[in-house]
């Protein structure tokens, strides 16, 4: 996906191009620094021309603009912090790995994170989310119970101990208590490997 920029000017238009259509038009990166009005802040702008070549081009030359500087990495990749300071070796190491982890007795989300971590693991289906706006009424280590606003109630299922595909344990768990107002997609229950809702494959380092 790309942002057109139209006479130096950047829209809100988004265009998804294949390889090939990408290969002939001028691109700026994502973190280029723009004016509030949308136009390039500086008069060059450093691009990607046909090729991958990468050039210093006036603002008027410029055709798109990445939405993020995210998108040409893998979710994995990008759930790695700092990685434009990463040798190329270790940071490919380091998204392999993620696919290895195994979940833990207790999950913990990382100090240091990329803001990736809610969604990875959102996207994931692994946690419990609420249908409906409401209350909850009822908490224990298989069921949640929310009387909704509108006046119905919800029993959400928490699995325990289940074996996944992999022949790991897959383990949900309650994060909200009795009383506690839940809103729409908000996360009741925690998956194998999230903690409040974010991405936790490993545990933070204690450095004495």
């Amino acid at each position: 996906p790309y942002r057109k920029v139209v006479d130096g000017k950047v829209t809100d238009q988004i265009d998804y191009l294949t390889a090939d259509e990408e290969d002939r038009f001028v691109k700026a990166q994502a973190n280029t620094v723009l004016n509030p009005d949308g136009t390039f802040a500086e008069a060059r702008v450093l691009v990607r021309t046909k090729g991958g070549e990468t050039e210093l081009a006036r603002a008027e030359e410029v055709d798109y603009i990445d939405v993020s500087p995210r998108q040409m990495v893998s979710v994995a990749t990008a759930m790695i912090p700092f990685l434009e300071h990463d040798d190329a070796n270790r940071a490919l190491m380091g998204a392999n790995m993620m696919r290895q982890s195994v979940p833990l007795l207790k999950s913990e989300a990382p100090l240091v994170g990329t803001g990736m971590e809610y969604r990875a693991a959102t996207d994931t289906g692994d946690m419990v989310t609420a249908e409906k706006a409401g209350v909850v009424e009822e908490v224990s280590a298989d069921y949640v119970t929310v009387i909704n606003d509108d006046g119905t109630q919800t029993t959400y299922r928490v699995a325990k101990f289940k074996r996944s595909n992999m022949g790991t344990s897959f383990n949900q768990k309650p994060i909200v208590a009795e009383g506690d107002r839940v809103e729409v997609n908000q996360v009741i229950a925690d998956g194998p490997c999230t903690d409040q809702g974010e991405m936790a494959l490993g545990k933070n380092l204690l450095v004495a």
